[in-house]
């Protein structure tokens, strides 16, 4: 074969072979394409289908939110309504025990005045009987009225006075010598045979920190584990400057003394969180009962006053942790029974009854800052629901002569309650702090116009007044007695109460020269 045909097939095969690679390379490069645009198209398809299954969970959980914002809209909204519902009923009840009220009040009104009009008529006709009684008289006797009034005045004071003065006189230093005597001995051999401690306990609960960090371990994160106690315990804890310790802040001296054992607890354990504390404070609550009931029954047994009713005895228990200017309310009960029942044996009272009354006298102060009332008379009323005998019940109402005493064992109770509370050392209480307090109880007194003197005595647990008598009547002694009583309660603070005394007297004074 020539060359040059040669040459030629040989250029043939090779442009033949280029146009084979080029149109090869070009299928190559379009499957690979057509591969890369089916993977997009499924891996768009897949983002697609992912995207619509979250629009739906996020539109599910929208319905969800909105259903319960609504539930909860809807539940409020019931809250509130049975609440004004409730209100509108108590609106409604006390209108018409209101209009109940105006209603007696307004036939009361109509009875005075009735009455007024008779009484009114009566008196018009006794002025007219007296009258002619008078005139018939005058007619008789050929005397005016003053003339005879004198006259037989004159003729009785001639007869009997020196007699009745001198009589009186003498029954009066007989009978004052005897009664100072007898009281005299009756009460030194009382307060002789019986010796009482020296009040030193603080009323201040405080509990004591191992280190300066234990504080933060009590407040907790954000404050819960504070929250927590004050709420479980019902007491305010305190957490200030002072190193080392925290105090705890109660009306109740209980409550005081259950956050004070928990929380001591508490520090010792060292593990501090709101369901421990919780854990804690039902332990301390359960060994406060039972110390208050082994003091109750301590005390029945120191008195020797056995029978009471259970419950009687579990409310004494907790004067053990109440006092009264230092002085420890259990321990003046369990005093003042042995000293009332000194008394009564020496005057031949009845020694049972003077005893219980005396241990039993302030069982009130155990419950006077949950109920309304004073404490003699909180104390009274739950010892007759309790069985307590009437008598033992009337010690304890008259103990601060709310009620007017009646026996003689209410008076014996008066009188060893007064000498418990004022032995030395059985109260603490500085001497400016007395005087201020007693300077400020006249001083509410001496404010009031009419008054002459005012006096507080029996360490302040009276004020006796003394009324210029021209300017105050007996009805104004009465309504200033009740004026002096309200500002003391308005403006001063006081343990117990204080008896208001006003005194009218009227002298006429002349000199034999």
């Amino acid at each position: 074969m020539p060359e040059g045909t040669v040459l030629a097939i040989a250029i043939l095969f090779g442009l033949l072979g280029a146009v084979l690679g080029i149109f090869g390379g070009a299928m190559l490069q379009q499957r690979i394409t057509q591969r890369r645009i089916a993977a997009a198209e499924r891996s768009a398809a897949r983002i697609l289908a992912e995207a619509e299954r979250r629009q739906k969970e996020l539109l599910l959980e929208a319905k969800e939110e909105a259903i319960r914002h609504r539930n909860q809209a809807e539940a409020e909204l019931r809250e509130r309504r049975n609440e004004i519902q409730r209100q509108e009923r108590r609106l409604i009840q006390k209108e018409e025990n209101l209009d109940k009220k105006l209603e007696v009040l307004e036939r009361r009104e109509k009875n005075l005045a009735g009455k007024e009009a008779g009484l009114e008529e009566d008196r018009t006709r006794l002025l007219e009987l007296e009258e002619q009684r008078k005139r018939e008289l005058e007619r008789i006797s050929s005397l005016t009225a003053q003339e005879a009034k004198d006259l037989l005045l004159a003729q009785i004071e001639n007869e009997i006075k020196d007699e009745a003065s001198r009589r009186l006189r003498e029954i009066e230093q007989e009978m004052k010598e005897q009664a100072e005597e007898r009281g005299r001995k009756i009460l030194v051999t009382a307060m002789q045979r019986l010796t009482g401690e020296v009040i030193s306990e603080a009323t201040v609960s405080v509990v004591p920190l191992p280190s300066e960090d234990m504080k933060g371990r009590i407040i907790g994160r954000e404050g819960r584990n504070i929250r927590a106690l004050e709420h479980l315990t019902g007491v305010d804890v305190i957490i200030d400057e002072t190193p080392d310790a925290v105090t705890l802040s109660s009306f109740d001296p209980i409550r005081r003394e259950i956050a004070r054992i928990a929380l001591t607890k508490l520090v010792t354990d060292g593990r501090i969180h709101p369901a421990r504390i919780e854990e804690m404070v039902e332990k301390a609550r359960k060994e406060v009962d039972a110390s208050v009931k082994e003091a109750g029954e301590q005390a029945i047994l120191e008195a020797v006053t056995p029978g009471l009713h259970p419950e009687v005895v579990r409310t004494l228990g907790r004067l053990r942790y109440r006092y009264s200017y230092g002085q420890n309310q259990l321990k003046h009960a369990v005093e003042t029974a042995n000293l009332a029942a000194m008394i009564a044996h020496e005057l031949g009272a009845n020694v049972e009854v003077a005893r219980r009354g005396g241990l039993l006298h302030d069982l009130g102060k155990a419950i006077d800052h949950e109920v309304e009332g004073t404490h003699a008379i909180l104390g009274a009323e739950l010892a007759r629901r309790n069985g307590v005998h009437p008598a033992v019940a009337h010690c304890i109402e008259a103990h601060h002569e709310e009620v007017e005493p009646a026996s003689v064992e209410a008076v014996i109770t008066i009188i060893a309650d007064a000498i418990s509370g004022s032995r030395p050392g059985a109260r603490r209480e500085s001497l400016d702090q007395y005087l201020k307090r007693l300077e400020a109880l006249e001083g509410v007194a001496n404010a009031f116009p009419g008054v002459e003197k005012s006096f507080a005595i029996q360490a302040g647990r009276e004020i006796r007044i003394i009324v210029k008598p021209e300017e105050i009547d007996d009805l104004g002694a009465s309504r200033l007695a009740k004026e002096v009583s309200r500002k003391i309660q308005e403006s001063l603070d006081y343990p117990g109460q204080i008896k208001v005394t006003v005194i009218r007297e009227r002298r006429s004074v002349e000199y034999a020269r």
